[in-house]
């Protein structure tokens, strides 16, 4: 009779736990979609505000923009875990989608190239903690099995709100002006009491911070599982314990010979993120200065991005057949290949399908470095070696946008597409060549989501 009646409740429980698992991905969903909105608006506008020479912007200083969103998100990236640690990761993500609404207000605003300049570093900070705030959440909601598959769902928002951008600069901007596109990125602003209201806190935050009876009637509410106290208490003994093996953790990188394939990571790194920024920022002003018409120019982000959501979802299960390091390897190649043929006038046709192509490759590329790393490390340093590989790549990311600005500044806009080819073609011996060195087998329950914890 027991048994009879305690598989009925166990299936109430399992339903009201994937309709949470649902509420929680659409929210973060849509958060995330307002951040890859926020973060390829600039890219899609900058055309425009080259043209208009709005602000005093030239090529140099533009590039200099690009570069601060991105330093601005390396200091949020860095952060967030702090932070989130400190004060929730409910309360952060609704602090960063506030965050990078009112700095494009700023934005819209500005009347210099400094005031312009602070909106898009602040920007930066929001967008920068935000995603992995937002999958820390998915992950604590998931179906069982199902964190690997909600967290790949969860990616492809950022490049939908690649898309969306493209869309916004060519229906907004044309007629009202490129602060008219920025407004539209205060729009999310709106989005945050539904945030507030619905979004349920982080249950490993709870039980992190010894709130478990909170977190085991939050858990019973929604039909969830409720994570391991144990591990969880074991590293909240003591702040210097914690802060102690998150050091030894780090050292543990560079011991045995582990420094060089360490850097190496680190390199590929590098220049994944710097090929991934520098074509989000300059890909429409570049495609232009190629000959193409504005119009065409946006549907070239339309479809990059496209192709950034079919890689998210196809890289994975090529991984998996033929293991994440050969992937990134060959994904930068064809990357590589597919960069440098956009400087070559081609047919329209065939631009946009080496374009769509291109975003496939590229995108992933870089997801499948921290896959690299995760596989390939322990489990007591997993988490420092793929936040420090994704942190050294951030500089990339700050480099990569500067460094097209260089290039058109000095009347060298032709070999942009030549440069971003270049890092590309690095990241793929650099990847390669740690492939060849790395001892280490997968260890159990390696193929975690890890990996994509800080895939932008």
């Amino acid at each position: 009779m027991s048994s009879s009646s305690s598989a009925p409740s166990s299936f109430a429980l399992s339903a009201r736990g994937s309709r949470m698992a649902v509420l929680v991905l659409g929210l973060c969903w849509l958060a995330v979609l307002f951040d890859g909105l926020d973060m390829f608006i600039y890219g899609s506008v900058l055309p425009h505000m080259l043209a208009e020479k709005s602000l005093g912007i030239t090529p140099d200083r533009a590039g200099d923009l690009g570069s601060y969103a991105t330093f601005g998100m390396l200091i949020g990236a860095l952060t967030a875990g702090t932070i989130a640690d400190r004060v929730g990761r409910k309360k952060l993500m609704v602090a960063c989608v506030t965050l990078f609404s009112l700095a494009s207000a700023l934005c819209a605003l500005s009347g210099s190239v400094a005031a312009f300049g602070l909106g898009r570093t602040l920007a930066g900070v929001g967008l920068g903690g935000l995603l992995p705030t937002a999958i820390s959440m998915v992950s604590d909601y998931a179906p069982r099995g199902r964190a690997a598959l909600t967290i790949g769902m969860l990616m492809t928002a950022h490049h939908a709100g690649g898309i969306l951008s493209a869309y916004v600069a060519l229906w907004i901007v044309e007629p009202l002006g490129w602060r008219a596109a920025f407004w539209v990125c205060v729009v999310p602003l709106l989005f945050v009491p539904a945030l507030a209201k619905f979004l349920p806190e982080s249950l490993s935050f709870l039980v992190a911070k010894g709130r478990t009876e909170e977190a085991r009637v939050l858990a019973g509410r929604f039909g969830t599982e409720l994570p391991a106290a144990a591990e969880n208490a074991a590293g909240k003994a003591t702040g210097k314990k914690a802060a102690g093996e998150r050091w030894n953790a780090l050292v543990g990188l560079f011991r045995g010979g582990e420094w060089s394939q360490t850097l190496l990571y680190w390199l590929a790194s590098f220049g994944g993120l710097l090929l991934v920024y520098g074509v989000a920022t300059w890909l429409p002003t570049l495609m232009r200065g190629e000959g193409y018409e504005l119009g065409s120019a946006l549907t070239f982000v339309v479809l990059f991005n496209l192709g950034g959501i079919v890689g998210m979802l196809l890289a994975g299960r090529a991984a998996d057949r033929f293991g994440a390091p050969r992937i990134s390897s060959v994904w930068f190649a064809l990357t590589a290949v597919g960069v440098f043929l956009l400087s070559v006038h081609m047919p329209l046709a065939v631009t946009f399908t080496v374009v769509f192509l291109t975003g496939v490759f590229l995108n992933s590329a870089q997801v499948m470095i921290y896959a690299t790393v995760s596989i390939r490390s322990t489990p007591e340093n997993r988490a420092t070696a793929v936040g420090w590989t994704s942190g050294m790549g951030r500089f990339g990311a700050v480099f990569g946008p500067w460094l097209g600005g260089q290039l058109l500044a000095a009347g060298n806009g032709d070999w942009g597409f030549t440069a971003f080819a270049l890092a590309g073609l690095s990241s793929m011996v650099f990847i390669g060549i740690a492939a060849l060195r790395g001892s280490k087998r997968a260890a159990p329950g390696s193929d975690t989501p890890q990996g994509l914890l800080t895939a932008h």
